[in-house]
């Protein structure tokens, strides 16, 4: 038994762990991670910089930026430099930070502190609200008389076939009325100026409705293209006129004002109403404008217009302009011509020359 037991070989089993995996372990993890956080960072910084507004990024960038360098030195810090404690610098802290002095100029008394060019501002938008609301008002006003005048004339019966003839509409020059010829319905005779009894009942209630407002009134006359020539030389030209005329006795018969009656005109053919048929019978009509912005009454005819500059004006177009003008007319005297029996004097106009002339004849004596 103990030979066999000696002659048993011995088994040595070693194990071998890979000697270069401890040098590399779990190193690249550490890295992996820095990089990791380095680009949340950074992605981080460009949602920062994508949320905030200039004016922020402005005020941050002013916040780390130097404000003020002070040059000076403090006494503590040179003693030989003849520095004390009263002089700018010499008591410093290291620990507080420079402050930032900025000059406001003073606010003026009753003005809180606005400046005049603000105040001219405010002026001239309350001037330009102010124009608005009474142009706006003067707008109300025909549209309130248009409705007016059209329920009106619609709930007489015995107006309806004239419903028709009573155009209404708002034009650039103001509020515009208009009697107008039917084909078998018109407001004058053929050839005449004295209207038919419901043409006077039609500018009746008219009259009735220029009676509330304060604008004042443009009559026209309109006739149709067809040639109409007297033996005299009457022609659509006086023929429109004359009706133009005619309703304006009529509307003065109706208690409207003289005063209020601006224009009273004759346009013939001129402005057909329907241009492509001008021998057409609604081209035979009557035009009642109340003008825009006129009228004492009227608010909207106080609004002030600029006024162009001249002689006189206080605001020259060229500067000493007026002055020149001044002297030259001071320089100026009544030029004198002399001739054998007569003298002709030129007076000297201030503004313009004068085409007339004055002609004296002074007889001359002599020694007989």
């Amino acid at each position: 038994m103990a030979e066999s037991a000696a002659q048993q070989p011995v088994i040595i089993k070693k194990v071998n762990k890979g000697g270069h995996g401890g040098h590399h372990g779990g190193a690249w993890k550490i890295a992996y991670a820095d990089f990791v956080t380095a680009m949340m960072a950074f992605f981080l910084l460009l949602w920062l910089l994508n949320s905030v507004t200039q004016e922020q990024l402005e005020g941050i960038s002013n916040y780390f930026a130097p404000v003020t360098t002070s040059t000076a030195t403090s006494g503590s810090g040179d003693i030989l430099g003849g520095k004390t404690i009263t002089e700018e610098g010499a008591a410093q802290s290291s620990t507080s930070r420079d402050a930032v002095t900025v000059d406001l100029p003073p606010p003026k008394a009753g003005t809180g502190g606005d400046t005049p060019d603000s105040e001219s501002t405010d002026e001239s938008d309350s001037d330009n609200v102010s124009e608005e609301a009474l142009k706006q008002r003067e707008e109300e006003q025909f549209e309130e008389a248009k409705e007016e005048l059209e329920e009106t004339i619609a709930g007489i019966p015995q107006m309806k076939q004239l419903v028709e003839s009573l155009m209404i509409d708002n034009t650039q020059e103001g509020l515009r009325i208009q009697l107008v010829d039917q084909d078998g319905l018109a407001m004058f005779p053929s050839g005449s100026a004295e209207m038919f009894l419901h043409t006077k009942r039609l500018l009746e209630l008219v009259s009735k409705v220029i009676l509330k407002m304060p604008q004042q009134l443009s009559i026209s006359g309109h006739t149709d293209a067809v040639p109409f020539v007297s033996d005299t030389g009457y022609s659509n030209w006086e023929l429109s006129a004359d009706r133009a005329n005619s309703a304006r006795r009529e509307l003065q018969h109706f208690d409207v004002p003289e005063k209020r009656i601006a224009r009273v005109v004759g346009k013939s053919d001129t402005e057909p109403f329907l241009p492509d048929d001008p021998k057409n019978a609604r081209n035979r009509r009557l035009s009642i404008v109340l003008l825009r912005g006129t009228g004492e009454d009227n608010p909207a005819a106080n609004i002030p217009e600029s006024q162009p500059t001249g002689l006189g004006s206080k605001d020259e177009v060229l500067p000493g302009l007026n002055e020149i003008r001044r002297r030259q007319l001071q320089d100026q005297a009544p030029a004198t011509l002399e001739v054998p029996d007569a003298t002709i004097t030129t007076p000297v106009a201030p503004s313009k020359p004068s085409t007339s002339f004055t002609l004296e004849l002074q007889p001359r004596m002599e020694a007989q």
